[in-house]
């Protein structure tokens, strides 16, 4: 869209509010999410909104973020000092003492003493509820064990909220929720008053911390230990919605155990379709008229290996919907995902007469699921696609083949994404700092992260480090983190990029040098964020640009001159 002229002059993205406060992105989606005074987008797009800077200002002073906080954050160090990156411990711990209860590993007494104060102040479930959020956070940075993020919670709870036709829903009361796969509880604990909820976790860590969350939140809960496709512990049990964000990509899922298992019922999953195995485990324990929701990788929709399950899906009319999401949801990966929504039939019920494809794929994955809005689907969002239309030889279930873009007026569009096209160009050149040649090497004796973070200096449990002290610049911190060398160390052998604390080093400067390499580094980091949106605004004008053209409601140059002369 065109930039709108009455928006305000000075606008900053969601990266640029975590470094105002001094806290990570996640930390400021968050806030979107549970404060309902929290200024709306002035200016952008779906995928990169922008605020009012006088507003985001005003909201900061007002509820005194980046420094009501460091008595959390305090405790968060004294976690780490005692359990280091065994953080599921940790919380474990956490929970046990703020429930009365005994553990194996329980908190140390600088660390307990913090806790008890901390909870007299805010109450047990709500400080739990934030060290999750940080523990999440700290996680998907340091590439631990995947968990399910809160955006994703929020998505999967809008469509596992009230009835509507997309998603197949019925007017049945929830009364039991099952996650088979339920890690530390965030789906398993989606919101749905009054209901009493099953769960099966593989890893007694995070089961524990799933355990302790319900208790806090007074829901009423019942965690198991265990595989659930190995070892069901609720073989019997039939529920009212059931949700699973499950693991991907497991090759060892216990297939040549499971052949005669009654739960295929569309079939015996390959081997390397583990996550239909997942669907099909997860269908196995739907109540008639009930719902499934499935957090599954973009590729289950169309790998050549699951082509028979998914038709056997659609051809029994057990797929209600799919929703394809927009990357940056997942904690240990940036793909996009699919939501599966599948419903277990009522005898009687008719033939379903399509299946609801809807394309969230471009949407602010920040932003989707905050408020009504967020995950309400716009017409041009939604096909609704006849079985017979799916049932070819690939049996395809991405969203996108069936969504086509709707655009009103072509010419207006397409003018208005070139200007932007053009503004973003202006904006790269300005962006990029002009950069004298130097000496050749820097001058400096070196420092490491780890005597940092050891010192309390530096703040690793986001995203992106974060400095602690007026003494050390957050940008120039970032930036020399980005060297080839520390990138070197930080690479593991499968090509993923992990900051290694314990090797990364970086310049000792004084601050007002620092200072002069954080503003080129903010800079290059702008620059960085203003090129992916290019990309963003370059596949959508080119589409446009494509299917304005081929359909006749753009013409090329040439012929418009010609068209214009007659």
């Amino acid at each position: 869209m065109a930039a709108d002229e009455s928006a305000p002059a000075a606008v900053v993205t969601a990266a640029e509010i975590a470094r105002l406060a001094g806290v990570t992105r996640a930390a400021v989606s968050n806030w979107r999410r549970r404060h309902p005074d929290f200024p709306r987008p002035a200016a952008g797009t779906a995928t990169s909104p922008l605020f009012a800077l006088t507003e985001v200002q005003q909201w900061l002073d007002q509820q005194g973020k980046g420094r009501e906080t460091s008595a959390e954050v305090d405790l968060w160090h004294k976690l780490r000092a005692q359990y280091g990156d065994d953080l599921p411990t940790a919380l474990g711990a956490v929970g046990a003492q703020l429930l009365g209860t005994a553990v194996e590993q329980p908190l140390a007494e600088p660390a307990a003493a913090a806790l008890a104060t901390l909870s007299a102040e805010r109450g047990a479930h709500a400080l739990y509820a934030d060290l999750v959020e940080r523990c999440i956070a700290s996680t998907t940075r340091s590439g631990g064990e995947p968990m399910t993020t809160l955006a994703l919670e929020r998505i999967v709870a809008a469509f596992a909220g009230p009835a509507d036709d997309a998603a197949g829903a019925s007017d049945r009361t929830i009364g039991t929720v099952y996650d088979p796969a339920c890690g530390i509880g965030t789906l398993l604990l989606t919101a749905v008053p009054g209901a009493h909820r099953y769960g099966q976790e593989l890893n007694p860590a995070t089961a524990a911390i799933a355990e302790s969350r319900a208790r806090l939140d007074g829901r009423a809960a019942t965690v198991a230990c265990g595989d659930s496709l190995r070892k069901d512990a609720f073989p019997d049990l039939r529920a009212d919605l059931v949700v699973c964000d499950p693991p991907v990509g497991v090759a060892d899922w216990g297939r040549d155990d499971l052949l005669l298992d009654p739960r295929w019922e569309l079939g015996v999953p390959p081997r390397s379709e583990s996550e239909l195995a997942w669907v099909q485990h997860c269908y196995a324990h739907t109540a008639p008229g009930g719902r499934a929701l499935l957090v599954l990788p973009s590729s289950v929709a169309y790998r050549k290996a699951g082509r028979r399950i998914r038709a056997e899906l659609v051809r029994r009319g057990l797929l209600a919907s799919v929703v394809a999401l927009p990357p940056g949801l997942m904690s240990s990966h940036s793909q996009p995902v699919h939501l599966w929504i599948l419903r277990r039939p009522v005898h009687g019920d008719p033939t379903p007469t399509h299946i609801r494809m809807i394309d969230l794929s471009t949407a602010d994955p920040d932003g989707i699921g905050i408020g009504l809005e967020g995950c309400a689907p716009t017409p041009e969002q939604i096909a609704d696609v006849p079985p017979v239309d799916i049932l070819d030889d690939d049996v395809d279930l991405s969203p996108g083949r069936y969504v086509t873009p709707h655009h009103g007026d072509y010419p207006v569009e397409y003018a208005a994404l070139r200007d932007r096209v053009q503004s973003i160009a202006r904006d790269l050149l300005d962006l990029l700092p002009e950069l004298p040649a130097g000496p050749g090497r820097i001058e400096a004796a070196p420092m490491g992260l780890g005597d940092l973070v050891r010192g309390g200096l530096v703040d690793l449990d986001g995203t992106e480090p974060t400095s602690r002290t007026d003494q050390l610049d957050t940008d120039y911190l970032r930036g020399f983190l980005r060297s080839a060398a520390n990138t070197r160390r930080s690479t593991t052998a499968s090509g993923t990029l992990r900051l290694n604390a314990s090797g990364a080093q970086l310049p000792q400067m004084d601050i007002g040098r620092q200072r002069e390499y954080g503003e080129a580094f903010r800079r290059l980091a702008a620059f960085e964020e203003l090129l992916r949106e290019t990309a963003a605004v370059g596949d959508r004008v080119g589409a446009l640009a494509y299917d304005g053209l081929t359909k006749g409601a753009l013409l090329p140059p040439s012929a418009a001159t010609s068209v214009l002369s007659l």
